[in-house]
């Protein structure tokens, strides 16, 4: 028979190990947290080149180290594309792709802090930032 005290114990201990991965959750499903690797509770300009670059290897399916505007799948306009392509080869290398990431993440950065707090990346142009990031 099981005794109050063990029943107690095991009730909190469940309630603990099932309150961690809803945390774990919830944090990964925030925008910020989406992208915040040293979780500060903002995203910095290295922490969105890194997910960009992360990204554009998984776009980059022909391995030809560029994306066309069909691998981007509706990240960057045409007309963005033909600004952020100097070569105009109608790609985009690595080193274009981040220099857009960082054009926008500039644009997101309101307060000039080097850093995209939630409510920057809410807005417009943090959407458009995480467009390119996920």
């Amino acid at each position: 028979m099981i005794s109050r005290r063990h029943a107690v114990l095991l009730t909190v201990t469940g309630l603990i190990a099932a309150a961690k991965p809803a945390a774990a959750r919830s944090k990964s499903s925030t925008l910020v947290g989406q992208f915040d690797a040293d979780n500060d509770g903002t995203v910095d300009l290295a922490e969105a080149k890194k997910a960009a670059a992360d990204l554009f290897d998984k776009l980059d399916t022909d391995n030809e180290g560029t994306l066309s505007l069909k691998e981007l799948r509706g990240r960057i306009s045409r007309t963005d594309l033909v600004g952020a392509d100097p070569d105009h080869d109608q790609t985009l290398t690595k080193d274009e792709y981040l220099a857009v990431v960082e054009r926008r993440f500039k644009a997101a950065d309101k307060d000039n802090d080097g850093t995209l707090s939630s409510w920057e990346l809410h807005s417009p142009a943090g959407r458009a930032l995480a467009g390119l990031l996920r």
